[in-house]
């Protein structure tokens, strides 16, 4: 049967980051992979910074939404159906930042799928520079997707109390009467992502998975805003400035996210921040793409502040 990996994570955590290096220790292992991109945004920034993974042995999927939970459920199921007819080994899923993990066993455990399909590991990447100040909805959407999985790989980690982050998880758990607990010397891992070894990685295949049940509350699929930018030329510096700007003025609105691939005077970059953390990074991509993701954001004014660098701003 091909084993499926479920990556969560709330917005920002680096769930891009953590399965590009766990995609290129699969390959190592000569396993035939397929990474799907699932997501309910119209537009996948996620496609187009994995490219430099696909190979004979790596392809990479899309699932698209936006027009209700059941349409984007058929879509992933169909998806599934198609690539258990492919001859992977395994198949990683990473979903939006915003997921209804339910979702996911349910699909499995549908005929045919249950025939061909089998649960690997849930792994959730908590971002340790800000997952004790999340609250509200975000609050229970983080707590939904880290509460099914095997092990909590943190992320940001540097200088991070890992005693003090779960404890903090615990409580959320338990503030939504969900089961899960976590043990912060048997569960996480803490070093940085791109300084995993191969026995780091031979525990995450063997991590498995938490049966979580917790008291289920509405989550709007509008609850969070996207603006994409397109063909995005900008300076490096000017890109910072920017970015500063949308985390720091309150008229912006709740900026949780952004994130793309830029043509900037120093090559291509991509750009991964949050309010606690920019990292740009060297990037080869074809493509140029930002996304800026957060609650109640006010599209007019971040449309003006991209509008003189991208040849379409979001509508």
């Amino acid at each position: 049967m091909i084993k499926v990996d479920l990556v969560t994570g709330f917005l920002g955590a680096g769930k891009t980051t953590f399965i590009k290096e766990y995609a290129k220790f699969l390959k190592d292992c000569g396993e035939k992979i397929c990474i799907v991109e699932n997501d309910y945004g119209a537009v996948n920034v996620d496609m187009v910074l994995l490219q430099n993974l696909l190979d004979d042995n790596c392809n990479l999927e899309m699932v698209v939404g936006g027009d209700g939970k059941d349409a984007h459920q058929r879509r992933l199921r169909t998806k599934l159906i198609s690539i258990g007819m492919s001859g992977y080994d395994r198949v990683i899923i990473e979903p939006s930042g915003i997921f209804d993990m339910d979702e996911f066993f349910d699909i499995l455990h549908d005929e045919p799928l249950d025939r061909w399909y089998e649960v690997g590991s849930v792994i959730a990447v908590v971002d340790a520079t800000s997952c004790l100040e999340v609250s509200g909805t975000s609050e229970y959407v983080f707590m939904s997707e880290v509460a099914y999985a095997g092990k909590i790989i943190l992320s940001k980690s540097e200088n991070a109390d890992s005693d003090k982050i779960c404890e903090h998880i615990n409580s959320v758990m338990e503030k939504y009467d969900c089961k899960s607990r976590f043990d912060a010397h048997q569960d996480f891992f803490s070093n940085k992502i791109n300084e995993f070894n191969e026995d780091d990685f031979k525990k995450i295949l063997d991590a498995g998975y938490r049966k979580a049940s917790f008291v289920k509350l509405p989550v709007e699929e509008d609850a969070y805003d996207s603006l994409f930018y397109f063909d995005v030329e900008i300076g490096t510096a000017r890109l910072q400035e920017i970015v500063k700007e949308l985390f720091a003025k309150p008229e912006v609105g709740r900026v949780r996210r952004v994130k793309g691939a830029i043509n900037t005077d120093q090559g291509q970059i991509e750009i991964n921040a949050t309010k606690e953390i920019t990292n740009i990074t060297p990037l080869k991509s074809e493509k140029s793409i930002l996304i800026v993701i957060g609650e109640k954001l006010n599209k007019d004014y971040i449309n003006s502040l991209f509008a003189d660098y991208c040849s379409v701003v979001s509508l």
